[in-house]
């Protein structure tokens, strides 16, 4: 543990000289507004500085300091939006959307967004401090998983899928289903066979997540304010009176944040499962721990448990992706493996040598973790007002604006005139399914582990010549199926229970 405490002392002693603190301070407010701007999200923000801070000549611990920073405040950026427009200002801010935005309809929008930002300083300190202790050890079970343990982690996030059906889980079910056929849209990696295409060459590569995430919420929101603009309906979200949560609501949602911030961080360190995979098990798994305990739970109308819970998951799973690819060399999200990119051109490879090479460098950018995640707290609670004021602005110049940031951030990711087409398309049917009373969170599930679960599926059985013994064979695939059956029966088995006990328990009353 000594040994562990001199190498942060070492780290702080990098994060906090006035180079690095002033770099980590213009990355915290530079990727806190590419997480508000809806489509660009945290890999668009890093990559556009990669160049830039190599331009620059910084040195590689600036640098990535630099990039960390940008990756952490997009994060917490993204909520802002989130709660305000119900248009998540990233994809991993998807899930913050069910619950933020129905607090922000009931008045309590700077409550959310001081609340959220709170999670989301929890969920990145817990994941901070996990990399700080376990890292060797988790690096270790990450190497763990392969393809057969990938596809029985689907599973389980699959059956805490059941929580999130709603009232008709029909509707709720073909929303899984229409997000599983639109992640399968596109070249099979293990064939070549193209499926769903049309003979349109633009989807071959797929429908990338930003377009689903964008046209199914930035665009199908915007409809709707356009049809309740027609019919002369409010659209007006009220004004908060309160700036900041009060201890009661933290105390609520202590539990929350704290779960969270620890299941985003196990999954962020599983090399591509990234923020978005958390939030939504981390969204599913307490909303059906909170309504087994909690009969007036109300997820999906404003319950703050099913604000924090996927902020701290999102955050944490972020910080949690630094793991694979400081002990492994394997990016842990998206974002993480164009820093990898950022550091091959200083020459560095990052890998299990690189703590010992590399001191300086892997300790500065875990110390600054800590201090750009209190930079963010301290930044984003006094802008409360600012973002809520955001509120104020009249529905005829917020619908553009949303659609046109919109399109920017879809246009950002391959450059394609199509791909504005698409979130189009995808925007009308969002509008229409919404109409319907079809549920998103289901849909937005099954795109996030559609590809992972096939992919992982595919592999697995390649690996064992179609034998599907390999699914169960690991210890940790066993578990996870016990999980699986967990949470998929015994909730449906106490319910059973207290029926019998309350329909058939009681008494005759003599007459």
């Amino acid at each position: 543990m000594s040994g562990v405490l001199d190498h942060l002392a070492l780290g702080f002693g990098v994060a906090l000289s006035s180079m690095n603190l002033l770099v980590a301070a213009i990355g915290a407010f530079f990727g806190t507004i590419v997480g508000v701007l809806p489509g660009l999200g945290p890999i668009n923000g890093v990559a556009m500085l990669v160049p830039i801070a190599f331009a620059m000549n910084l040195p590689p611990e600036t640098a990535l300091i630099l990039l960390a920073a940008v990756y952490v405040g997009a994060e917490y950026g993204g909520r802002i939006t989130s709660i305000l427009i119900n248009v998540p200002g990233e994809a991993a801010a998807v899930m913050t959307t069910f619950d933020g935005y129905p607090l922000a309809r009931q008045g309590l929008a700077s409550v959310a967004l001081s609340l959220s930002a709170w999670s989301s300083f929890v969920g990145s300190l817990i994941a901070t401090i996990g990399i700080v202790i376990l890292a060797p050890l988790l690096a270790g079970w990450a190497l763990a998983f392969g393809p057969a343990e990938y596809f029985v982690l689907m599973v389980f996030a699959f059956c805490a899928l059941t929580s999130l059906l709603g009232e008709q889980p029909a509707k709720g079910i073909l929303a899984a289903m229409l997000g599983l056929g639109i992640a399968t849209v596109g070249v099979d990696a293990n064939s070549g066979v193209y499926r769903y295409t049309f003979d349109l060459p633009h989807l071959a590569d797929g429908i990338d997540f930003v377009v689903v995430v964008i046209g199914l919420f930035a665009v199908g929101e915007m409809l709707q304010m356009l049809e309740k603009l027609l019919t002369g309906q409010s659209i007006n979200v009220p004004v908060s009176g309160r700036k900041l949560f009060n201890w009661r609501e933290l105390k609520f949602t202590s539990g929350s944040t704290a779960r969270g911030g620890l299941l985003g961080f196990f999954i962020g360190v599983l090399p591509g499962a990234g923020a978005s995979v958390a939030s939504a098990v981390a969204y599913a798994n307490e909303k059906r721990y909170s309504e087994g305990r909690d009969p007036d739970a109300k997820f999906g109308k404003g319950d703050m448990r099913g604000l924090t819970a996927p902020e701290a998951a999102n955050n944490s799973a972020a910080t949690g992706s630094f793991i694979p690819m400081l002990t492994l060399g394997v990016p842990g999200s998206g974002t993480t493996a164009v820093m990898m990119g950022a550091l091959t051109l200083y020459n560095i490879t990052p890998g299990p040598v690189l703590f010992e090479a590399q001191p300086a460098l892997v300790w500065g950018l875990i110390a600054s973790l800590f201090v750009a995640n209190v930079m963010l707290f301290f930044m984003n609670v006094p802008m409360v007002r600012v973002f809520a004021a955001m509120l104020a602005i009249p529905p005829w110049l917020l619908v553009p604006g949303v659609l046109a940031i919109s399109f920017v951030g879809v246009y950002a990711i391959n450059a394609t005139t199509f791909d504005l087409l698409l979130v189009v398309v995808i925007g009308v049917l969002g509008y229409f399914l919404r109409k319907l009373s079809v549920p998103m969170a289901p849909l937005i599930l099954g795109v996030v582990l559609g590809t992972m679960m096939e992919q992982n599926l595919r592999r697995a059985l390649s690996i064992s010549d179609g034998g599907i013994g390999i699914l169960v064979e690991s210890h940790v695939s066993k578990a996870l199926w016990l999980a699986a059956f967990a949470v998929a029966v015994l909730p449906q088995l106490v319910r059973w229970m207290r029926r019998g006990r309350t329909g058939g328990g009681a008494a005759p009353v003599a007459r």
